[in-house]
């Protein structure tokens, strides 16, 4: 059995309600809508977001479970799946999950426009049930990914990402959707303030340990044994490199910020970065930090008694930075 069918185990039952509950959520009198949410259900992932709602929720009221559980996961998946659609717009890209993007079929004005549909549900979904509390932990995610996004844009001009600024990046960008789902799920069965703030930090740590471990597939061998060099070519300034850059001379410094900034699509030069920032020690020091998160991450599970939905958030910790994909 797959790792993600195993961590499903104790929430079964209320995903299986969920994906319906979802479908409802964005229903509209507009026949084109329809069509769009009809290709995004069938279409769906792992869904592991609404999965850190329920396990948390669970895990943190000894079972309990309440219908404001399964609208906090609606809302954080019809954020999280807004996002995706305007991610695909802003990078032209054609395919996601390996079926075609919205823009892809509907052109980006129709995509644009389902995307600003699906923030809408998720917002009147929160007002009509007065789940303001909910809609805060999704409103201050959904402003924090935009700012993310954009600091993002403006340091990859300059080539000047720190390691503070880095994890600042991903922690916005990356980390705080997980923390919203972790925080709403706390919430949703009604949690005291210290332990919804505690479920935060646990999602936003997983979060920024998630996004380190997709930077360092970029210097690992895909399935043909090959290093991506996918995010050298767009200009990102990930952690492998910003410690090579850090920890180089002079003169290797600024041959590296210009093969990155001039010669990115340069295959055999992209290749002479992927091997120095290895041979820097960017690598074993991107997997100590990512591990550093993993463990911070465990602690915060450490006081809560043993439950199947705690050992589920265990394996799903583990699984964020053991995947090969």
């Amino acid at each position: 059995m797959k790792t993600v069918e195993l961590i499903k185990i104790p929430i079964q039952t209320e995903m299986e309600s969920f994906e319906q509950k979802f479908k409802d959520s964005m229903a509209s009198t507009v026949p084109l809508i329809n069509r769009i949410t009809h290709y995004i259900v069938r279409r769906k992932g792992k869904q592991m977001r609404p999965m850190f709602v329920f396990l948390v929720a669970k895990m943190v009221s000894n079972g309990n479970f309440k219908e404001r559980t399964y609208r906090g996961a609606a809302i954080i998946e019809l954020i999280h799946t807004a996002t995706l659609v305007h991610d695909d717009i802003v990078d032209d890209s054609n395919r996601r999950r390996g079926f075609f993007s919205l823009n892809a079929l509907w052109k980006n004005k129709i995509a644009v426009l389902f995307g600003d549909f699906l923030l809408s549900k998720g917002l009147i979904l929160s007002i009509d049930n007065d789940d303001f509390d909910i809609l805060k932990h999704i409103s201050v995610a959904v402003r924090e990914m935009s700012e993310g996004e954009l600091l993002q844009i403006e340091k990859a001009r300059l080539l000047d990402i720190t390691e503070d600024v880095y994890f600042e990046i991903i922690r916005k960008k990356t980390a705080t959707l997980i923390a919203a789902c972790t925080a709403i799920g706390a919430t949703s069965v009604d949690a005291p303030p210290r332990e919804i703030e505690n479920m935060r930090r646990f999602g936003e740590l997983i979060g920024i340990a998630f996004q380190i471990k997709d930077d360092l597939f970029d210097y690992t061998d895909d399935k043909i044994g090959k290093p991506t060099g996918i995010d050298i070519k767009e200009q990102k300034m990930t952690l492998p490199l910003i410690y090579a850059l850090n920890n180089c001379s002079e003169k290797d410094r600024k041959w590296l910020i210009n093969s990155v900034k001039n010669h990115n699509k340069n295959k055999k030069r992209v290749k002479e970065v992927i091997n120095f920032v290895k041979k820097s020690g960017g690598i074993d020091y991107t997997q100590s930090k990512m591990e550093e998160f993993q463990k911070e991450a465990l602690f915060l599970l450490d006081r809560y008694p043993d439950s199947p939905y705690k050992s589920s958030l265990i394996t799903m910790v583990n699984y964020v930075i053991e995947r090969e994909k």
